[in-house]
């Protein structure tokens, strides 16, 4: 998505540019910043391109904040408005331009947070990315594409949908921070994280008949080391021996100790 940010003064956006990147990065989301010093320069930018959402400083040197959304609204009735102002003496000409929000100077990171989760929700959704550096070159990883990653010697190796595995040093708090927003992702043990309920066709029939309607995780691709595999197991008897009977658990744990010591397609909880 493309983002406006329209201030007449540099060091304004420069922040606001800087806080974006940030907050939009932990939430997986990917955008394009553009810094405009007038509305007159932002509206000649977008008659080239749509943005999906413009900060606009109401008052500024030339044409206003406020003036630049009312000629915006005659050819773009999507863009995402959001004034950023040290007044709300505008709050009526921002309902009139169908603002999103106002933002009255300064703000903080909270204020900003929940405008960006209010922001991102109005839009289709696009699947997150993950940015991690591997052999010193930065690798873009969609959500979509991440199978597994555990935390071994200082390196984490992550699994991915095209059967390779990238190794990258960092911690482990740090690696999962925006993964852990995604519902999609389990962490499970010391170092290990999951995406849950991924489908694997390859698994034999009679894991439906053993697993039942229990809730279950897929960990898919290649076998995961002895101290990952040690980490789920260990954190699967835990959380799941207070939901299922006696019975099922010793045949879902037999069956997992199989999956485990031979390794096939994928494994299954």
């Amino acid at each position: 998505m493309w983002i406006a940010i329209v201030d007449d003064l540099a060091e304004e956006r420069a922040l606001l540019k800087e806080r974006l990147s940030r907050l939009l990065g932990l939430r997986g989301a990917e955008a394009e910043l553009l810094e405009f010093e007038s509305g007159e320069s932002f509206l000649s930018a977008e008659k080239e391109r749509r943005f999906t959402a413009a900060f606009l400083d109401i008052y500024m040197d030339g044409m206003s904040g406020m003036d630049a959304a009312k000629e915006l609204r005659k050819t773009d009735t999507d863009c995402l408005l959001i004034f950023t102002t040290t007044s709300t003496d505008h709050a009526l000409e921002g309902f009139q331009v169908r603002a999103l929000h106002y933002l009255v100077k300064p703000f903080g990171d909270a204020e900003l947070s929940a405008l960006l989760d209010e922001m991102l929700a109005k839009l289709p959704r696009q699947e997150p990315v993950l940015t991690v550096k591997v052999s010193g070159s930065d690798v873009r990883l969609h959500y979509r594409d991440i199978i597994s990653a555990e935390h071994f010697a200082h390196m984490i190796n992550i699994r991915t949908t095209a059967e390779k595995t990238l190794a990258t040093r960092q911690s482990f708090k740090v690696f999962t921070e925006p993964l852990k927003k995604d519902v999609r992702f389990f962490v499970c043990g010391r170092g290990v994280i999951v995406k849950k309920n991924r489908q694997n066709p390859a698994a034999p029939p009679e894991n439906d008949r053993i697993c039942g309607k229990i809730p279950s995780i897929f960990i898919c691709g290649m076998p995961l080391t002895e101290p990952g595999k040690r980490a789920i197991v260990k954190s699967i008897k835990r959380q799941r021996r207070r939901h299922v009977p006696a019975a099922a658990m010793q045949q879902r744990e037999a069956h997992m100790v199989q999956e485990l010591r031979y390794g096939p397609p994928g494994y299954r909880f």
